[in-house]
């Protein structure tokens, strides 16, 4: 079965609930949560951005985007910056870290493929680089 587009929907959910969670980071407004508010910011574009166009310079510079375990280590990581009060962070933290613990189960589940976005460019999926 192929799963590519509901992978490529959940990405795109992912990085929507990123960038909210990112803008709810702002309030209460300090230095360090507009910081980190920037940071998920830009995570959640890039996201997004990654299910429409891979640039060259990404397989190279983020490989970890282009496997399962990587882009779910990501989501677990991005979404425990976000578990915070109030309420409404808590929730796409929690979203974005379950999510991210379910892609880290699928690098284990050998019948399922990774989509073609989530491939490396470089190379053909599951060969090795040296």
């Amino acid at each position: 079965m192929d799963f590519s587009n509901i992978f490529r929907l959940v990405n795109l959910v992912v990085g929507g609930v990123m960038i909210l969670g990112g803008i709810g980071q702002f309030f209460p407004i300090g230095f360090q949560s507009v910081i980190v508010g920037c940071y998920v910011i830009i995570f959640g574009a890039a996201t997004v951005l990654l299910e429409f166009q891979i640039p060259p310079y990404v397989s190279r510079w983020a490989p970890f985007l282009f496997s399962f375990l990587g882009r779910g280590i990501f989501y677990i990581f991005v979404g425990t910056i976000l578990l915070h009060e109030p309420v409404i962070r808590i929730v796409a933290g929690a979203i974005i870290a379950i999510i991210g613990l379910g892609y880290c189960v699928l690098e284990f589940i050998p019948s399922i493929e990774p989509p073609q976005n989530m491939r490396d460019a470089g190379g053909e999926w599951g060969a090795e680089q040296i």
